[in-house]
Formats: C-alpha cells, structure tokens, sequence
C-alpha cells in the first residue's frame, strides 16, 4: 500500500481541485419568483422502524385506505430485521459473520438489493460502497473517543472496503468475502430499499394518490395532491431547519437527501461529518447537502450519499448519461447565510425557491 502521508497529499490536492471545479460549474435553478404550490389537507399513518419515522401521507378524506397503509408499513420490521448491521439476529449480520469462510446462499430479495449495490458502486467509481462498514465503526470508536484515526488505522480500514472484495454467484444467489474483516452495512441504500418494498405492496393495492417519507430524508411520491399534478415536497434548508429553502413537485418519483449538519462531532476547532467517502477514508466536507431525484427509492437513497463524495463535475456527468436522475447541491453559504444550489437532471419548472435564501 502507498505511504499515507503521500495519500493524504493526493487527496488534499484532489479536493483543492474539486473545490475549484466546483465554483466553475454552474447551473439554472428554476422559479424564484413564482410561488410554490401549497400542501393542503392530507391524512398521516405513521410507523417507527429503522431508527425512525415512517410515513403514508394520503389526501383527505381517504379514510378507506388506512388499513391497506396500515398492512404496507407493517412490512417495515421484517425488513429492517433482515437487513439492519446492528441486530445480531439479522441476515445481513450473520451474512457478515460467516461469508468470510465460505459462500452463504442470500434471501433474493437481499441479493438483489447487493447486485444493486454493486452496480452503482461501479457507475460511482465507487463513491457509494456498502463495504464501509469497517470505516464507518473506526470512526464511531474514534467518535466515542473524541479523537481522529491514525494513518494506519485509516489504512487498515481501507484495506477491506471495496466491492471486488464480494464474489457474487447467481447460479445459487449465494455469496462470499474474498478478504478477512470485510462486512457489509446497508445504512446508505437499506431505508430507501424499504421504501421501495412499500410503495410496491401499495400499488399492487392501487392506491394511487399518496407520500410516503422515510425519516424525512426520503420520500416517494404517487399520483397528485389536492390541487397540484403532483406531490409538492419542501427542501430544507440544513443552517436553519425551520425554513424551507424551496419547493419541489415531485411526480411518480423518489427522493432523497444527505447531510452532516445534524450529525457530526468536532476536535478542536475542526468539524466532521458522518458521510465518509470510501475512496478515501475520510468525512466529505465542503457542501450543505445534496438531494437526488430519481426512480427509486433505493437508488436515490444511494446515490444522495455517492453524489456528497462526489465532485460537481461527476455529478453533473453522471446525470447527463441518465435520464430520470436529477441532483440539488447545496453548497456552503456566502457570508449573509445565502446558497447558490447547483441543479442538475432535475425538471426546472417543478422547482420553486425561497429568493431572500439564494443568491443568484
């Protein structure tokens, strides 16, 4: 492995030239001076799972619904046993028990879910990885202990994230680590997969007019509110959480947003992040928050922490190459507290902003 005061320098030069990049590319950002289109009525059934808070948000007066909503998020527990990192009993935690000595058949659903994984790690350049797991605990003992990672914990860790360490078999759906201490965590991709489950359980029911949030920082969107084509879904603003930086209406689609504001420790007078990007080891910094539109849930939810990681430049190709995917960075604000998002892939007249949050 390479010497790691050496990768530290090419990784500082690389982010002083994402930074750059990042203040040449440039953007539309949709309405600012129409107003957004105002939620009006609606009825709520909610579920606690996954560390928080589920949601199916019908317009009112569908009251005939609520038992089907209510079966769609009883499926919530399955899941979140099957695949939570943190329950000993689950499949992907015994899958990260003993998959490094010898291959372990997976459930499809799961296997379908890491194939996924796979394949948007490779159209990330591995930005998003579900082999952080290692990172992600060094970072946690380091939080609890209130200090960084040594450069050769850093490198240890490294050593076992990354997807060629996962031999995939379809002919038995099964799986295998290739290299001791590999483990897997879904926590990037598992909430938005949960999504998808349930909105897919609520179609086969044909509803059709309705939100469901997961947590808040995704959502999935069918059929249209009470006076809008669609669902409008605030966008927030991560220094002031009680205002909405914009509006977006969101139509037959998911979406998901990343951030380190609510989550993060300091040492001194340095601030860190919870988003690690797995090329590197290290907590991204340098932007507010990035949403993506896409799809999927699970693929929104995926690639909302890939596109944190990633430089605008990367972002604004990858959405380019896929229609269907749109991205909305919000980047650090300018000194009177305003953002100049960057808007890439998304439908522009479906957006609407705060004018007295952005600069233009």
């Amino acid at each position: 492995m390479s010497n790691p005061s050496n990768r530290r320098q090419l990784i500082s030069s690389a982010l002083s030239r994402i930074s750059k990049t990042e203040a040449a590319v440039d953007s539309p950002i949709g309405h600012l001076e129409l107003a957004a289109p105002e939620s009006r009525a609606t009825l709520r059934l909610t579920a606690r799972a996954m560390a928080c808070e589920f949601s199916v948000i019908m317009n009112a007066g569908e009251h005939e619904a609520i038992w089907q909503c209510s079966e769609a998020l009883d499926g919530l527990e399955p899941l979140e046993q099957q695949l939570s990192a943190y329950r000993e009993s689950s499949e992907v935690s015994q899958l990260n028990a003993t998959a490094h000595d010898s291959p372990v058949k997976v459930a499809e659903d799961l296997y379908c879910l890491l194939k996924l994984a796979q394949q948007l790690s490779e159209d990330t350049g591995s930005a998003f990885d579900v082999t952080s797991g290692p990172l992600i605990q060094l970072w946690r003992h380091c939080r609890s202990e209130l200090r960084i990672p040594s450069d050769s914990e850093l490198a240890a860790r490294i050593s076992q994230v990354g997807m060629q360490h996962l031999v995939f078999n379809d002919d038995d759906r099964s799986l295998f680590f290739g290299k001791p201490g590999v483990s897997i965590n879904l926590g990037a991709i598992g909430k938005g997969h949960a999504l998808d489950e349930t909105i897919r359980k609520l179609d086969d029911l044909g509803m059709e007019d309705l939100l469901l949030h997961g947590g808040h920082s995704s959502v999935v969107a069918r059929g249209a509110h009470l006076g809008c084509d669609g669902w409008p879904v605030g966008l927030g603003n991560p220094l002031l959480t009680n205002r909405r930086l914009g509006t977006i209406v969101l139509k037959q689609q998911a979406m998901s947003t990343s951030g380190s504001n609510t989550q993060h420790f300091r040492i001194g007078e340095k601030r860190y992040g919870h988003i690690l990007d797995p090329r590197t080891g290290w907590p991204s910094e340098g932007r507010l928050s990035v949403t993506v539109i896409a799809k999927s849930a699970a693929v929104a939810d995926a690639l909302s922490t890939a596109f944190y990681v990633m430089s605008l430049e990367e972002i604004q190709g990858f959405c380019e190459n896929r229609p269907g995917v749109g991205a909305i960075i919000i980047p650090l604000p300018t000194n009177d507290r305003r953002v100049r998002p960057h808007v890439f892939g998304v439908d522009l007249a479906e957006l609407y902003w705060d004018k007295e949050q952005i600069r233009v």
